[in-house]
């Protein structure tokens, strides 16, 4: 690190009065140091103290807030440019929720450009509100920004699927420069937020692309199991043809635990229901079926090849969550 110019993240020791707080801060240095490895993630070099101060070094952002960039375009991206943006926001939380994290904060004011220049890759900052999660926990404090929080978490129950209403919101401000759910206070933007539905008809939604409405109608889904994750909101048509590599996704983790605790009745059913799998399913759920490194000689899975590909994607935070306690169901 010598001569390198670094960014660091002073935090008083005198707002940290409450047990709450000061946990709340080793968890963000914890997370942090954790997760590495991702190229849209801002990269963590230390943490340390004295008698006033926390602070966390990290690689100095000098292009700015992805907010900054949306204004300085007039409020808005192309639907091209939008999807370079997406992209990698989509590419950096399907990392963290592989890894067992969830953000709980995505705004574009936590996306830095690492350099001024107009193709600047992004970093997604801010771990202050993040959490290490299960695969199948829920979570239940109410944390984050108004305009970019999901229904569930009002409800005090939600899990990784409140990052990716988050995503949407983001896409939905960058296709047309205005909020989805929008009021004067907090408590009434929780009320849109609960109880409302994005407008589509104003302008510009009109010129916007069909594929484009569909993938943000998918994130901003009220009902959270029907919503996207990072992994399959990559494989959807409106990202497509960006050469996007689709991820890992802890989901098929999730749906072969639950298959295999279901029902011979609940399985057939589902054999039944796989006849009807639609273009954008498959094409998803081949490259989920790639990752995991079928037998070249009859194409099975084995629970060594789901061990196997968990492992070759982990972290350390992938430890600290507990995601691989999964195996044990599987």
């Amino acid at each position: 690190m010598r001569g390198q110019v670094l960014a660091v993240k002073v935090i008083s020791k005198a707002k940290m009065t409450t047990a709450i707080s000061i946990e709340d801060v080793r968890r963000e240095v914890k997370i942090l140091k954790a997760l590495s490895g991702h190229s849209n993630l801002v990269k963590f070099y230390d943490a340390c103290e004295d008698a006033l101060n926390v602070y966390i070094i990290m690689e100095l952002c000098e292009g700015g807030e992805l907010l900054d960039r949306i204004l300085s375009r007039g409020g808005r991206y192309t639907e091209d440019d939008a999807k370079v943006i997406i992209k990698q926001i989509l590419s950096v939380v399907a990392f963290c929720h592989l890894q067992g994290v969830v953000h709980r904060d995505l705004k574009p004011e936590n996306f830095l450009f690492s350099t001024r220049d107009e193709h600047s890759p992004m970093k997604l900052i801010d771990f202050g509100l993040s959490d290490f999660i299960r695969p199948d926990e829920r979570l239940n404090d109410i944390v984050g920004s108004a305009y970019y929080v999901a229904p569930e978490v009002l409800h005090r129950s939600y899990s990784t699927e409140a990052d990716m209403w988050s995503v949407g919101v983001i896409t939905y401000i960058l296709l047309c420069g205005s909020r989805p759910f929008w009021a004067r206070t907090e408590s009434g933007i929780f009320r849109s937020v609960l109880r409302a539905d994005p407008n589509f008809d104003d302008s510009p939604w009109a010129s916007i692309s069909p594929e484009a409405k569909d993938f943000v109608k998918r994130l901003l889904n009220k009902d959270y199991r029907k919503r996207m994750t990072a992994a399959q909101a990559l494989s959807h048509p409106w990202l497509r043809d960006e050469c996007c590599p689709v991820p890992l996704d802890i989901l098929v983790f999730k749906l072969v635990k639950a298959h295999l605790r279901s029902t011979p009745f609940k399985r057939a059913a589902l054999k039944a229901l796989s006849r009807a799998i639609t273009e954008d399913e498959l094409i998803y759920a081949r490259a989920q079926y790639n990752l995991l490194q079928p037998s070249s000689q009859d194409g099975r899975i084995c629970i060594e090849n789901f061990r196997m590909a968990l492992l070759q994607n982990s972290t350390d935070a992938m430890k600290e969550s507990r995601t691989l306690d999964i195996l044990s169901a599987v």
